[in-house]
């Protein structure tokens, strides 16, 4: 997954796997995205901070060129933009920010909610084996919130910024299910596909502290509402062992089909 082969000055390509939907998942392509970005900083930066734009589907048959612009190199800061590309045009657009390691306050507010350990929980039946497991904790009607464990399968090196780009990779999933629990219309989870029409529009991260992303990570999810097609989901990200990973933002399409 991580495997990207570099075209020239600051650009690399990257293939996808085979997802059963048929278009690319996009955690995958923010973690790629981080990762060209990261090939072109010198070793003391590591990623604070992400944002992404979603533009469109990504073709599973066709690997991703990723073009890196250097928009800043300071002392402590540094910054990255990036560009997927398919034939069809961008498919996505990262900006990252990476900062050296500062000794100063080291302070954790959030507070890791309680939930049962992963091994507690079922199994996904649409787990992607070759990538990541997942265990979905259940998101009631009215709640406004989810749950998930989530873990990368292949054990990983110790590079604490590869880890990073392993979290990353993790962090587009559970955010659906807060939201679908607050819209009018509730229907069971196999029929989702055919009541709505779902995307990630856009992703943002900010990295705290380091993890490991091939161990069990929970993330939780508050949905703050649904207007015009579009929820907005916040999210924390903890270690098994309660320590405040990551916080992440994304802006969900969950438009209702008029066909439905």
């Amino acid at each position: 997954m991580m495997d990207l082969v570099q075209h020239g000055p600051d650009t690399w390509v990257g293939l996808s796997a085979d997802y059963d939907w048929g278009r690319i998942y996009g955690g995958q392509v923010v973690a790629q995205a981080l990762w060209a970005a990261m090939k072109t900083v010198e070793e003391k930066f590591s990623p604070h901070s992400l944002h992404a734009y979603f533009i469109r589907g990504g073709a599973i048959n066709e690997p991703v060129r990723y073009e890196v612009d250097r928009l800043r190199d300071g002392r402590s800061f540094c910054t990255r933009a990036v560009v997927a590309r398919q034939s069809g045009g961008a498919i996505l657009h990262l900006s990252a920010s990476f900062h050296v390691f500062e000794d100063q306050a080291n302070v954790q507010t959030a507070r890791m909610p309680l939930a049962p350990e992963p091994d507690d929980v079922r199994p996904q039946d649409d787990n992607w084996p070759w990538i990541m497991e997942r265990r979905r904790l259940r998101s009631y009607p009215g709640s406004g919130q989810s749950m998930g464990w989530a873990r990368i399968v292949d054990p990983m090196d110790d590079e604490p910024t590869l880890h990073q780009v392993g979290l990353a990779l993790t962090s587009d999933t559970f955010q659906f299910d807060s939201a679908r629990s607050i819209h009018p219309v509730q229907v069971p989870r196999e029929d989702y596909r055919k009541t709505f029409i779902g995307a990630s529009l856009d992703h943002a991260m900010w990295f705290h502290r380091p993890a490991r992303a091939d161990e069990w990570h929970l993330y939780h999810w508050d949905c703050h509402g649904l207007k015009g097609g579009r929820g907005m989901t916040v999210g924390n990200l903890f270690s098994s062992n309660g320590t405040h990973i990551a916080s992440v933002a994304q802006e969900i399409l969950l438009r209702h089909r008029d066909d439905a």
